[in-house]
């Protein structure tokens, strides 16, 4: 499998990609469509165009927009963006011109959820088999649904501690330009900033009650 690093697929959007934004395992892209038909001719090009190289790119057309993610899996489950993918991305955005379809880079995320545990090999097996109906949908530290009906769960190492300390949080996933107005509208909302230490590759904050979440990007990431 020919894997492409972060910092790689960063170059590739800075040069050329720039429909298309790095998250925490795919490369993604969403598309304005005028009308359903419209974007279902998109879809089906897209479709009839990852066929045509052999990959299977995940396509969502919603209300509005279509959404495509980018990644390929590994034989026990992971997901890399590998120079394939980097390929039908730069088609799917010559797709996207041709259909008159503007892009909303901007607009892209994914949600994670993070649990803190000292010990993720006790724990993953179940919230993996309570979220995908399979106790071995895990891939190192991350449980991961084969068909995303559900967002990832990873486990973030910690020492042990008895509860009520808080143990689960959200990471949000966005565009790195888009972070700093995410997070500022954040705070004048009621938020704080916990800490900005490992800022852009993450930033944390706080709700007034103090449940944390992290703002992530692909930038400063291996």
């Amino acid at each position: 499998m020919d894997i492409v690093s972060t910092p790689d697929i960063l170059e590739a959007i800075a040069t050329g990609l720039q429909d298309w934004r790095k998250l925490a395992q795919p490369i993604v892209a969403r598309y304005r469509t005028p009308d359903p038909v419209r974007g279902a001719a998109f879809v089906a090009a897209v479709a009839q165009a990852a066929v045509t190289v052999g990959q299977d790119p995940e396509i969502r057309l919603g209300r509005g927009v279509v959404d495509l993610a980018l990644s390929t899996a590994g034989d026990k489950g992971g997901r890399w963006v590998t120079a394939q993918d980097i390929e039908l991305a730069r088609t799917i955005s010559k797709l996207a011109r041709e259909h008159g379809l503007t892009a909303l880079p901007g607009e892209v995320t994914q949600l994670e959820l993070a649990l803190d545990t000292a010990d993720d090999t006790s724990v993953s097996p179940f919230w993996s088999a309570l979220l995908t109906g399979d106790p071995d949908h895990v891939v190192g530290d991350t449980v991961l649904d084969p068909t995303n009906r559900v967002p990832s769960v990873w486990f973030q190492a910690t020492d042990a501690h008895p509860p009520p300390r808080q143990r689960w949080h959200i990471d949000l996933w966005l565009a790195p330009e888009v972070a700093d107005d995410r997070i500022a509208a954040a705070v004048a909302a009621g938020g704080t900033v916990v800490d900005a230490s490992e800022a852009p590759s993450f930033t944390v904050l706080a709700d007034p009650e103090g449940n944390q979440v992290c703002v992530c990007t692909a930038l400063d990431r291996d």
